[in-house]
């Protein structure tokens, strides 16, 4: 059974890169999670998937609870299970889904990070002219002028901003694509950080955003620079990129008050996920 198993779930992963176009990373974490209610099955001695009903998918989910894992992540293995099983059903190798209708333990919602217009201020007031000072501003004005994901950010390559428009074009989650505009003093700081790019350039490199070896900079690299301007400006906490996306949400929703417009500048499949932001605009 292991074999077919394996099979079959190789397959779905299959689908998943080529037919629904989910990124590497999406995949790499539904392929964790199946291997995680692999293991649960072997150890239940459920020796045939193809016979898992809905009674030991709520056991699954009860111990995944007692192990302490938080009511989201259990969701998201239940998720991967039904995705897993919709497509056995679409393949003819199972007659029913026993994920549907299951739901995880409700968890407490926590509220994203933000900074307040003050302290957003005090960041991008970067009066360096060196080559990586014009990089980081750039970087940092675009993620909060734009709301733009942090992997979203490192994919941009030359071309994907349009300068006369002031828009960028970025691939999002599920490789749908969508275009943003861009804030004056981000397009400017862009401007001034394309001029000087080309002196680090390697190859035929087509990434906007460069390291010292003048290849794309890292996921990492950015999460770092963005640590480091905020200690430099004196930025309390420990701030990562995405608090500049949460933060441009929060402070659009708090001057228009339309939900609809930031769900679709931020790119969210469900508008459930985007009104997290109206807990925030609330307490505003």
């Amino acid at each position: 059974m292991a074999h077919t198993t394996q099979h079959w779930i190789d397959r779905f992963l299959h689908h998943l890169r080529t037919e629904r176009r989910l990124s590497a990373n999406t995949c790499k974490h539904y392929q964790r999670d199946l291997d995680e209610l692999h293991d649960w099955c072997k150890t239940a001695c459920i020796s045939d998937w193809r016979t898992l009903d809905s009674h030991q998918v709520r056991q699954y989910a009860a111990r995944c609870h007692r192990r302490g894992l938080s009511g989201r992540s259990i969701q998201r293995r239940l998720s991967a299970l039904r995705s897993f099983y919709n497509y056995l059903l679409r393949e003819q190798q199972v007659t029913l889904n026993p994920g549907l209708d299951i739901r995880a333990p409700r968890s407490e919602q926590h509220l994203p990070d933000t900074l307040n217009v003050d302290d957003i201020a005090r960041l991008l007031n970067v009066s360096s002219k060196d080559t990586l000072a014009l990089r980081d501003l750039a970087m940092l004005e675009l993620l909060y002028s734009s709301g733009l994901r942090l992997a979203e950010l490192v994919a941009l390559n030359e071309g994907d901003v349009d300068f006369r428009e002031r828009v960028v074009r970025v691939t999002g989650k599920g490789a749908k694509t969508r275009l943003l505009p861009v804030g004056d003093k981000a397009i400017a700081a862009l401007q001034a950080w394309m001029r000087v790019r080309t002196r680090q350039l390697q190859g035929t490199e087509t990434a906007i955003f460069t390291g010292r070896g003048g290849k794309r900079l890292s996921a990492r690299s950015v999460q770092q620079r963005v640590k480091d301007w905020a200690r430099r400006q004196g930025i309390p906490g420990d701030l990562h990129p995405h608090t500049l996306r949460h933060s441009f949400a929060s402070h659009l929703l708090e001057s228009s008050g339309d939900l609809r417009a930031v769900q679709e500048l931020l790119g969210h499949a469900d508008i459930s996920t985007t009104q997290i932001y109206t807990h925030l605009d609330f307490q505003h």
